[in-house]
């Protein structure tokens, strides 16, 4: 698997990947990720890859050329290259998008910057678009690195236990229920007794009450869809 960040800043992803869990799936050639800097194609004499908006408005716009170029040379290298947009203007990415990514052989993250990026971009190299929530960010490598952790870590090798996956929010409609560590007891605060008495059939019925208590009071709008 190879995730290809295009980008203007890849300073501000490199050092997401040089620790924990997604470091040693790298060391292990689970996945490896690349740059693309849109700057380096730019056929500007001062390396420009932004104008001022067609029509007015406010702050300058990605303009196609760089990007144009650099998504070509991306193809042109792998033609199964799935390229991926990151815009508040676009569905909201969630788990089942994470799992279904995951069987990818390469994917593409464009971050915008500025204004945003020129439609005309999107429109011709946009295998899908997403959005990771309702608000602004400065620039899209946030939103790409969101995406990429998520989906990576579906990837077979990445977790050391893969039965994290199955028991985690969003695998179901619910979210995940509380985890407690040791000890069983810290300044008064105790886990619940029933996580203690290894009865793990109650236990599984306790846990799914408190998923349906916590869905219930942090994302009722999940039961609604749901009709839970």
């Amino acid at each position: 698997m190879t995730f290809t960040f295009v980008t203007l800043f890849s300073n501000l992803i490199e050092g997401y990947f040089n620790d924990s869990i997604l470091k040693r799936a790298i060391e292990k050639n689970i996945f490896e990720v690349k740059y693309l800097n849109p700057r380096d194609f730019s056929l500007n004499k001062h390396s420009k890859v932004d104008d001022t908006a067609v029509g007015g408005g406010a702050g300058m716009v990605m303009n196609p050329q760089p990007l144009f170029d650099a998504l070509d040379s991306l193809k042109k290298e792998d033609e199964n290259v799935y390229i991926v947009f990151l815009t508040p203007v676009a569905k909201p990415f969630v788990q089942n998008d994470a799992k279904r990514l995951s069987n990818k052989s390469h994917i593409a993250f464009v971050s915008g910057r500025y204004e945003g990026i020129d439609e005309r971009v999107i429109e011709k190299y946009a295998d899908e678009v997403f959005s990771i929530g309702d608000y602004i960010l400065t620039g899209g490598e946030l939103a790409s690195l969101v995406i990429c952790d998520a989906v990576s870590r579906n990837i077979d090798g990445v977790l050391g236990n893969s039965d994290s996956l199955t028991v985690e929010s969003f695998e179901s409609e619910l979210l995940e229920a509380p985890s407690f560590s040791k000890p069983k007891n810290y300044e008064g605060l105790s886990v619940p007794s029933e996580y203690l008495k290894g009865n793990h059939s109650k236990i599984r019925s306790l846990k799914l009450a408190l998923s349906e208590c916590k869905t219930k009071f942090f994302r009722p709008d999940q039961l609604k869809k749901h009709n839970i």
